[in-house]
């Protein structure tokens, strides 16, 4: 397939960049769509939205959900240390003592610096925030007991105009939050069946 031709107005390198985000091979556990870009960031703005299957939990689990944007100004930014900067959204729901691991923000960051080192994504300056939430029911609610999520705010500049390898890791770091680890490529996690409930 070859790349989609920069609109009128639009810079070619963003294009190139752009469609390369569009363009990634998803890993079979994620639903990836295009969603609207946020204004008021860069002068061009590309952006996914990722939701994690429920395949090993049933169809009504709420494994992990993400975004992705890439930002690109033709001027730079001092800030960035470049024209592009990555900005990603990854969430996940946690069992309440796994929530309570003081190193499980550590982890969360480790997790996100090794996907994008495993995939061979080149960037500086990257940076970001991992934060536990803990929750517990009351009143009307206190039926749900207590619950927890991880959520990391992240940023980096990427160094070159191919994105797959950002996103890819992106995507490594969703299935990792959901508790699906890494699996080389042409292996696939089996689905595992449960008995419908009464």
């Amino acid at each position: 397939m070859s790349p989609t031709p920069a609109a009128p107005g639009i810079p070619a390198e963003f294009s190139v960049a752009a469609d390369s985000v569009r363009r990634i091979d998803v890993r079979q556990e994620l639903t990836v769509d295009e969603i609207p870009a946020p204004t008021g960031l860069a002068p061009y703005a590309v952006a996914l939205a990722a939701d994690v299957a429920p395949v090993r939990h049933g169809r009504d689990s709420d494994l992990g959900t993400g975004r992705f944007v890439l930002l690109y100004d033709p001027a730079g930014s001092d800030e960035w240390g470049g024209r592009f900067r990555v900005v990603c959204f990854a969430q996940a729901p946690l069992e309440t003592d796994i929530g309570l691991d003081p190193f499980l923000a550590d982890v969360t960051w480790s997790w996100l610096i090794d996907a994008l080192d495993e995939r061979g994504a080149d960037y500086v300056a990257a940076s970001g925030t991992a934060t536990k939430v803990i929750s517990t029911g009351f009143g009307e609610l206190a039926r749900q007991g207590d619950g927890a999520q991880i959520e990391l705010r992240a940023s980096w500049t990427p160094t070159g105009f191919d994105m797959k390898a950002h996103v890819s890791a992106w995507g490594d770091l969703l299935c990792m939050l959901a508790g699906i680890p890494p699996l080389p490529d042409g292996v696939r996690l089996l689905t595992q069946r449960r008995a419908p409930r009464d």
